[in-house]
């Protein structure tokens, strides 16, 4: 499997989730530091409030990324969290979606939502607004890319 390759993309009904999470509209030029920030700034706020994480960290995207993306960044977890500064409770949505998983790095993750968004398309299926990448993979800057694993979830409707 190359570093872009993916299985083949499913569509699974998915029951909704309590999450911890920041919000903003940010550059996708700044990215990158926003979530080193933010998935930082969760951690301590959720562990201070004793609340368990239940899931690796995830980016929810509402709508596809364009010069801005407008997203929660956060956690899965076992209870919903009080608000705390810029953390605050949010869910992931139920309902039907469309998952694959991208093999490789970050910077390839445009083209597996490309090739999702076509499988989506192919099959006449309708795509909701919401898209989130669960990042399997924790990173770790001696790793080698092509060894992540991000879950890509983009929203159906119908």
């Amino acid at each position: 499997m190359d570093a872009t390759s993916t299985p083949e993309p499913e569509v699974v009904t998915f029951d909704g989730a309590t999450t911890a999470v920041i919000c903003a509209v940010v550059p996708v030029d700044e990215l990158a530091g926003f979530f080193d920030h933010s998935f930082a700034r969760l951690a301590a706020a959720i562990s201070d409030q004793e609340v368990a994480i239940v899931s690796p960290a995830f980016a929810l995207y509402h709508g596809p990324p364009t010069d801005t993306a407008d997203l929660e960044v956060g956690f899965v977890t076992e209870s919903a969290v009080q608000a705390d500064n810029d953390v605050q409770a949010g869910s992931l949505p139920s309902g039907p979606l469309a998952r694959t998983i991208h093999s490789g790095g970050y910077d390839e993750l445009g083209s597996s939502w490309q090739r999702l968004r076509s499988w989506i398309d192919e099959r006449s299926l309708v795509p909701g607004r919401d898209l989130w990448e669960v990042y399997v993979t924790e990173p770790s800057p001696d790793m080698n890319p092509a060894d992540l694993r991000t879950e890509l979830n983009w929203s159906l409707i119908g």
